[in-house]
């Protein structure tokens, strides 16, 4: 997407979006204020151009000129993207839903609940003198909304503590955020949390508040079938009751999950100890939710359902390491970021309908959802 000068390309992305740009926009109040010198469809070009091409704003409006597009100072184009997140947002929501009919999955997501996926990536601006930052970042789902940006420097920690929380919300994160003062915070403002459970750093008690072994309870376990234990954690004088909910994983993703264990203690100069191997065969989640809420089997599931759009956040990250970072976290930066998810989206359809490449651009006997991309060389 970062070479605009290929005309078919466009086409083919603008026929995944929304047949009228333009009417959105305007619902979505984009084009609130607009001269109409540019439309919805070329502002929408701009906007990937800049942030899934790494191009800066000033490098992005000169492209544009190159091409003949349009004539727009970098200024113009920075106040319009302040005002795209609703619609960004929008689209994203159209390629969620071809996404979602595609893969045709269980409903995973709770009712009732406004689900909330948090993480944090690292990001190197360009230029050997570039600067290492951490964006810190809350999606809801399953709409795939940005609704929390924060830079910090590369120092910056993964901790809940950066975010706001409220009764209704499920908060679904990985053990980065695996802390007690973190999920602590998460209960106290009335919010629920499902955590990668990380036992290095997360002591836990049983029911009764005794030092437990958690690996015998892991041992017991069927080769297939899930298992939950009622456990507690101490925070500031505080107790709070929580289900540690685990499953045996495969042969593969245990092997693969050591060989991650034993390169990171390699990394640190670290002796690895064999209770982290042995905790490398499971996946563990703790859960503050009531069973009578939510089952052991659906918060699994909910853990899971993270899991289904792992590919497009490891697409995002990889597109949130392209350009120049939002240096506040105003309207723009939040902009910048539903446009970094946009992209991400687009990529995944593009995989989808490229399963089967061919010089000739299209298929024998396909229906039109499923055609295959041309290869350009």
């Amino acid at each position: 997407m970062s070479d605009d000068s290929l005309p078919e390309e466009w086409i083919t992305l603008r026929g995944w979006l929304s047949d009228d740009l333009e009417s959105g926009a305007q619902r979505c109040g984009f084009m609130r204020r607009s001269t109409g010198r540019v439309d919805a469809e070329m502002w929408l070009r701009l906007i990937l151009m800049h942030v899934a091409g790494g191009l800066s704003l000033k490098q992005t409006v000169l492209r544009a000129a190159e091409l003949e597009w349009c004539e727009l100072s970098h200024v113009a184009l920075f106040k319009r993207l302040r005002v795209a997140h609703d619609w960004l947002t929008d689209l994203c929501g159209g390629l969620l839903e071809w996404q979602r009919q595609r893969i045709d999955e269980p409903h995973v997501w709770p009712e009732g609940w406004k689900v909330r996926l948090i993480d944090a990536t690292d990001v190197q601006e360009p230029g050997s003198t570039g600067t290492s930052w951490r964006i810190h970042y809350s999606l809801s789902m399953p709409s795939m909304v940005c609704d929390h940006y924060e830079l910090t420097d590369g120092k910056g920690g993964e901790k809940f503590g950066r975010f706001n929380f409220s009764k209704g919300e499920f908060v679904v994160v990985d053990r980065g955020y695996s802390h007690r003062a973190g999920v602590a915070h998460v209960i106290d403002s009335e919010a629920n949390a499902l955590v990668r459970w990380n036992p290095a750093s997360f002591p836990l008690e049983d029911s009764k508040g005794n030092a437990d072994d958690m690996l015998r309870w892991l041992r017991k376990l069927p080769k297939t079938a899930p298992g939950e234990k009622n456990v507690l954690f101490r925070h500031d004088g505080r107790i709070y009751p929580m289900r540690l909910c685990a499953v045996r994983k495969s042969r593969l993703a245990t092997e693969t999950a050591r060989k991650k264990a034993r390169e990171k203690a390699k990394k640190k100069g670290n002796e690895i100890q064999p209770e982290t191997l042995e905790y490398a065969e499971y996946v563990m989640v703790l859960c503050s939710a009531d069973w009578r809420l939510v089952s052991m089997g659906a918060a699994l599931n909910l853990y899971r359902g993270r899991w289904q759009v792992e590919l497009v956040f490891k697409r995002l990250k990889s597109l949130l390491q392209a350009g120049h970072v939002p240096k506040e976290s105003d309207a723009s930066a939040r902009a910048w970021m539903q446009a970094k998810i946009l992209s991400a989206l687009l990529i995944e359809r593009t995989l989808w309908e490229g399963e089967f490449l061919s010089p000739w651009g299209h298929g024998f006997g396909r229906g039109r959802a499923s055609e295959p991309l041309a290869i350009v060389y």
